[in-house]
């Protein structure tokens, strides 16, 4: 039976802890920097810095990231198991996963116990691929690989197929690719992560896995990490310089080099562009490559984030949305601002709201400092407690 070394997870959580981390910086500055939560976009050139730009650059490693390392995480765990068994566990995390993004994830982002406004992100992106993921664990790995690589090396083609409303085909455009905005009479919901790139992302993962199998040789899986780090970067040079494709927005020259330079790495999130995936995982797979047999504290600290990610996630958008509502109740401004709606996208409420990037870096070191000792503790727990089934699911 094929099983993974201890050494080989820790390179795997070592790279989960750090950008599970990076992630909270993002999500801090969502909370805390100026005009942030109304609407000020750190990506848009006519208005944002060189410092906030890569503020919000470096926490684009993450989702891809994620997302990827769920699929290895499912081969990993996969080698213990039948098909069958890897199936149906698959299956119920995913399901477990919508419910969670729907009504946990919702409440913890927006406080707002009406719903009025539902987002549906990552979380949401992982439970829909785990789902189609469990069905496609059926199949040759190679397929699976084809499969993958399809959608992700592909599904920019269909950048052009735009649509508007709430039928049902629009809908599942929104949902399948595009993303988008439909209204309820009761709820405002977003499809944030469309679902074609985030399943080929996953896909992938998966089949990456097989370079963890045991029996797998050590030194070819870091050439492979090598040329699959390089590749990745190489490619996205030749497809972003002349414009090729895999973005649908393209870069222009700007006043200034840096800002030139931004433009070339102003790629999309939403959803994720070939050129995107390429940029976030390409360096990825290089910190495979370069941490797979380093142990030191720094190590041991972000493992401690990567053993426990979703109780991390868990916890930390809660943290960092109650610190937000405790700062304004504390210097005695108007607190039920952080009661976030549907009206946050018309009202001026949050206009001048926010502090500045070095607030923003401060609260997040401070933050990431206190999530520390309660995921230590779960992570510990976890350990003693390995024969609890739910565990897997948390």
């Amino acid at each position: 039976m094929v099983k993974s070394t201890s050494r080989r997870i820790e390179s795997i959580d070592l790279l989960r802890g750090v950008v599970m981390v990076i992630m909270a910086l993002d999500h801090v500055r969502d909370y805390f920097h100026i005009n942030a939560i109304a609407g000020n976009d750190p990506t848009n050139l006519d208005t944002t810095t060189p410092e906030l730009f890569f503020t919000r650059f470096i926490t684009h490693f993450c989702a891809p990231t994620f997302v990827f390392l769920a699929g290895t995480s499912a081969f990993l765990y996969g080698q213990k198991k039948t098909k069958k068994e890897l199936f149906k566990f698959l299956m119920y995390r995913g399901l477990w996963l919508i419910f969670v993004e729907i009504v946990i994830m919702n409440l913890l982002w927006w406080f707002d116990p009406t719903y009025g406004f539902i987002n549906l992100q990552v979380i949401w992106a992982i439970g829909i691929s785990m789902v189609l993921l469990s069905l496609l664990v059926f199949l040759p790995w190679k397929l699976i690989l084809c499969i993958g690589l399809l959608m992700v090396l592909g599904h920019n083609f269909l950048d052009e197929i735009t649509t508007r409303g709430q039928d049902f085909f629009t809908v599942l455009w929104y949902i399948t690719h595009q993303g988008g905005f439909i209204r309820t009479p009761n709820h405002l919901i977003l499809f944030m992560y469309p679902l074609v790139p985030w399943v080929g992302v996953m896909a992938l993962g998966y089949v990456f896995g097989r370079l963890y199998a045991q029996n797998y040789n050590s030194l070819n899986r870091k050439k492979m990490l090598l040329l699959l780090g390089f590749g990745s970067l190489t490619l996205f040079i030749i497809l972003r310089i002349p414009n090729l494709y895999g973005d649908p927005s393209l870069w222009a020259e700007q006043d200034s080099t840096i800002f030139s330079i931004l433009s070339v790495l102003n790629v999309t999130k939403y959803p994720p562009s070939l050129l995107f995936l390429l940029v976030t995982l390409g360096p990825a797979f290089l910190f495979l490559y370069f941490t797979e047999n380093i142990k030191n504290k720094i190590v041991s600290f972000f493992l401690i984030f990567g053993r426990v990610p979703f109780f991390y996630y868990l916890l930390h958008i809660f943290i960092i949305h109650l610190a937000a509502l405790l700062v304004l109740m504390v210097s005695g401004k108007d607190w039920t601002i952080m009661i976030l709606d549907e009206n946050i996208f018309t009202s001026n409420d949050l206009q001048g709201y926010g502090y500045p990037l070095s607030v923003v870096y401060l609260v997040w070191i401070i933050i990431v400092f206190l999530l520390y000792f309660p995921c230590k503790k779960y992570m510990e727990y976890k350990l003693r407690n390995k024969n609890k089934w739910w565990l897997s699911y948390l």
